[in-house]
């Protein structure tokens, strides 16, 4: 029996509309959530026999079915009651204010060759532009540290712009109307005995980024590396990387902003290898333009969008273990998977849920899927419009009981598995029968 989330929310608010997102938020860390998580799948979680496979013929349907990973005992039956992720205590009200109390601010001017190391907690006011700068925040456990950038251009060759090595949590703010930017040119090296250091923006400890103003990011890895939770609430953020654009080791959790990136991988990546009940990105609103070269969002855990206008091109737009898409507007332009729900984490089940939302997933052609789950696949509501010659492809359990599905152009009212189909055969795509059934769906 596998958790359904972080933990569920067991209201059916979710099924009549009155689904609370991301942004109704007070205060907790993403461990504090997860030690509250005893929620488990419900007993029909069984596995169901296959859905028929309309489009495939009686042998390639047999070859599909041999070919298949089933990688899990049992697969969800059906949708989350409600939330995946318990968004109530998400964010602080700190971290949703944009603007900082600098009445008893400390100021600082950068300068080139010179490294600030901050000790105590407050609230400090940087500006200036320098060259082999880095701002370290190296202070008490449980103290709060606040970064106002107004105005502050730093370019290091080998070192972080800012690093966290010690703090409760750290804020970096935008200061309204400033235009900041921070930029690594080569190989990271290491500080000290901390030789895993690879974002312009590293942090040990819990990292906040709101504000008012724009930071502009250039990075030879990653962009901002989180080894905790990284929340984002406000301010314009441009991102350039060779790797992730954001990384979070528990979490991605963004409650607004504009966010432009290009990233050699994931734009917005979070992983823990440590602890699989974490791992997740949760988007409650905010503007996103992300090009990844492979993900455009990833989360090991949880992929939950409640809201936000995103766009999203890349080898494959979203994946996670269990997917759920509650809301906003996704728009996808992918060369692999438009939406994958794939076995990462083996604390969730494999679902790929669309419970709300304006989505459209324009696909390449050749072995594409638009929405992809290696475990279940439910649609429950929303509108989702696909261009692709494979629709679905999905190993267990799929429903659709609501919403609106378009596909090349043709409404459909249930969903049939393409198993990896090639050719146009009709509104879903796949496979166009024969005796093989097509490439007989190998995945």
């Amino acid at each position: 029996m596998k958790r359904y989330g972080i933990p569920i929310l067991l209201s059916a608010a979710l099924a009549v509309g009155a689904f609370t997102g991301c942004a109704n938020v007070s205060s907790a860390s993403a461990s504090d959530m997860i030690s509250s998580a005893s929620s488990t799948a419900p007993s029909s979680m069984a596995a169901e026999p296959m859905s028929s496979m309309s489009s495939m013929g009686s042998m390639g349907a047999m070859g599909a079915m041999g070919a298949m990973e089933m990688t899990r005992s049992s697969y969800a039956s059906e949708p989350a009651a409600g939330s995946i992720i318990d968004t109530s205590s998400l964010f602080t009200d700190r971290d949703l204010e944009q603007t900082a109390d600098t009445a008893n601010a400390t100021k600082i001017t950068v300068k080139n060759g010179e490294d600030v190391t901050i000790s105590e907690e407050g609230v400090y006011v940087i500006s200036g532009t320098a060259t082999d700068c880095t701002i370290t925040v190296d202070a008490d456990s449980t103290a709060k540290v606040q970064l106002v950038l107004d105005g502050v251009s730093i370019t290091n060759a080998d070192a972080p712009a800012i690093y966290v090595l010690s703090a409760d949590k750290v804020f970096v703010t935008t200061a309204s109307g400033s235009t900041n930017e921070l930029t690594t040119t080569g190989e990271f090296a290491a500080i000290g005995d901390v030789t895993n250091i690879d974002g312009v923006i590293f942090a040990k400890d819990d990292l906040v980024l709101n504000g008012q103003g724009t930071l502009t990011i250039n990075s030879s890895a990653n962009g901002i590396v989180g080894k905790d939770d990284v929340k984002v609430t406000g301010g314009t953020y441009n991102i350039t990387a060779t790797e992730h654009g954001i990384q979070g080791k528990d979490s991605v959790a963004i409650a607004d902003g504009t966010f432009n990136i290009t990233a050699g991988t994931d734009a917005i990546h979070a992983k823990n290898d440590e602890d699989l009940t974490l791992g997740y990105v949760c988007i409650a609103d905010g503007t996103f333009n992300l090009n990844g070269g492979s993900d455009g969002i990833e989360g090991y855990a949880v992929v939950q969008i409640d809201g936000g206008d995103i766009t999203i091109d890349s080898q494959e737009a979203i994946e996670g273990t269990y997917v759920q898409i509650n809301g906003g507007t996704v728009d996808i332009a992918a060369t692999d998977d438009g939406i994958n729900a794939s076995d990462k984490s083996s604390e969730y089940d494999i679902v790929l849920e669309i419970n709300g939302g304006d989505i459209s997933v324009n696909m390449a052609s050749g072995d594409t899927d638009a929405l992809d789950s290696n475990g279940s696949l439910f649609i429950t509501g929303g509108t989702v419009n696909i261009t692709a010659q494979s629709a679905f492809d999905y190993v267990a359990n799929a429903s659709m009981t609501g919403g609106t599905v378009t596909v090349n152009g043709q409404q459909i009212t249930e969903l049939t598995n393409s198993m990896m189909g090639g050719g146009m055969a009709g509104p879903q795509g796949g496979m166009s029968g024969g005796s093989m059934g097509g490439r007989g769906g190998m995945r």
